[in-house]
């Protein structure tokens, strides 16, 4: 079992080991790592030193394995498991964060869209401000002693419904005064439609801004058309450095999104970089089987390959003062999510909620559409209380694999929706998913060694 409360790796001569359940993370040099590789065959000191002792000093295996063992004694290596946080269930839902889908439209027509171009299967519709304020209605009536609430405007393309947008921040705002809560907006966009007005607007009033763009203009423009399917690189790119630039550089994401048509996406990511971002993303496609464009198991060692070797370019940027942000490589190993944050994963469905422009309530964006997923109306606030308790029930611990995995920690049991998207159980993670996060993490760790 000692295999399963650590994880070790080696990256660029870096030796790395994580005590899953405490979170250390230790550095080895190779006489400490040999020496736990043959602990963890069964190996006494003894032993050890008999089998090594001809590679090193023998002076430095015995006290390579005694520094092993109060490590173990302290707690940093080897912990047991202490974390077992039991949910509360058929009770009132405590939610945080909504998803508002201010548009079911775009003005976009992305090949890969899991949205369906953007009116998630049931037509092209916007949110009219009667739903907006029953949603904002609603997560004040359900978020209990929570004082910071978060809404993420989302679609479809929600700056195509930008004046029922600024009529629901205005209500907000009112409303927050009264009940003693603070809004927290963000809104996800295409760039299509900002323009000085609206750059305004937003910075103003939202403490964060996603913006979409995939990386090169020919990778891009593979994907994201407009809806004449034209390539769109042209008609954003000055669009989202405005923004970025507006918001001097801070507060924002460029949010791409790499395929099996591109998985040298590093070179994306570095474009990207290159064009003067500093707060960027760019994440794998999940998509169905045999669209083409999928990523599937044969992709793995090309993907990893990716980010390892973006990963190199991170740091020697990082020490150049070249640096920049990447999403998936930020782990904060002092002041991080708490334990109990890591253990339940995202919150979806019963900390956070999506709600359509009908009023609708799923348990995240990416469940909307699903009519067994439906939890609700902001209208009635009826909510499935069995669905709700489902999602509550659903963490590291519920997961076979997550439990078995040492990444468990990092990702809190990976995404439901895509659980649910390809394995029909949202407690059964995505696998390829899974390979791509541990890698993720590796390298993010390697980055905290070298910076």
């Amino acid at each position: 079992m000692k295999e399963r409360t650590i994880h070790r790796f080696s990256l660029y001569g870096t030796n790395i080991v994580v005590d899953v359940n405490s979170g250390s993370v230790h550095i080895f040099d190779s006489i400490a790592y040999d020496v736990l590789d043959n602990y963890l065959d069964g190996l006494n000191e003894k032993e050890i030193v008999e089998k090594i002792g001809n590679k090193y000093e023998q002076a430095q295996v015995h006290e390579a394995f005694r520094e092993i063992l109060q490590m173990k004694e302290e707690n940093l290596l080897f912990t047991e498991e202490e974390y077992n946080f039991k949910p509360v269930l058929n009770n009132a839902l405590i939610i945080k964060a909504m998803c508002l889908h201010v548009s079911h439209d775009c003005n976009m027509r992305c090949k890969y869209c899991f949205a369906s171009k953007g009116d998630f299967g049931s037509g092209r519709k916007l949110m009219d401000i009667e739903t907006g304020k029953k949603a904002i209605d609603f997560l004040i009536s359900n978020s209990g002693k929570r004082k910071n609430l978060e809404v993420d405007f989302f679609g479809g393309e929600p700056l195509m419904n930008f004046e029922v947008m600024k009529e629901i921040v205005t209500y907000a705002r009112e409303k927050e005064k009264e009940f003693n809560k603070n809004f927290r907006f963000t809104v996800t966009t295409n760039a299509l439609l900002l323009n000085e007005e609206v750059i305004n607007y937003i910075n103003e009033n939202f403490v964060n801004v996603v913006l979409s763009i995939d990386g090169r203009k020919e990778t891009n423009d593979n994907m994201r058309l407009s809806i004449n399917e034209k390539g769109t690189y042209s008609y954003i790119i000055d669009n989202i450095k405005d923004m970025a630039k507006s918001r001097n550089q801070e507060n924002y994401y460029v949010r791409g999104t790499f395929t099996r048509e591109n998985l040298d996406f590093s070179k994306d990511v570095l474009h990207l970089a290159n064009e003067g971002f500093k707060q960027i993303s760019v994440e794998p496609v999940v998509a169905a089987a045999n669209t083409g464009y999928d990523i599937r198991e044969e992709d793995l060692p090309k993907i990893k390959s990716e980010y390892e070797s973006l990963a190199l370019e991170y740091v020697k940027r990082n020490k150049e003062n070249k640096g920049f942000i990447f999403f998936h490589f930020m782990i904060d190993l002092e002041h991080g999510p708490c334990a109990e944050k890591r253990y339940k994963g995202c919150g979806s469905g019963s900390e956070y909620v999506a709600v359509t422009p009908e009023g609708d309530i799923y348990p995240c964006h990416q469940f909307v559409g699903i009519e067994d997923f439906k939890m609700g109306n902001v209208k009635n606030e009826i909510l499935n209380k069995s669905l709700a308790d489902n999602f509550k029930k659903s963490n590291i611990s519920s997961k076979e694999e997550c439990s078995k995995c040492w990444a468990r920690f990092y990702c809190g049991g990976g995404c439901a929706a895509n659980a649910f998207n390809f394995n029909k159980d949202i407690n059964k993670p995505y696998r390829i998913g899974c390979e791509l996060e541990k890698k993720r993490v590796e390298c993010a760790l390697w980055i905290k060694t070298q910076l």
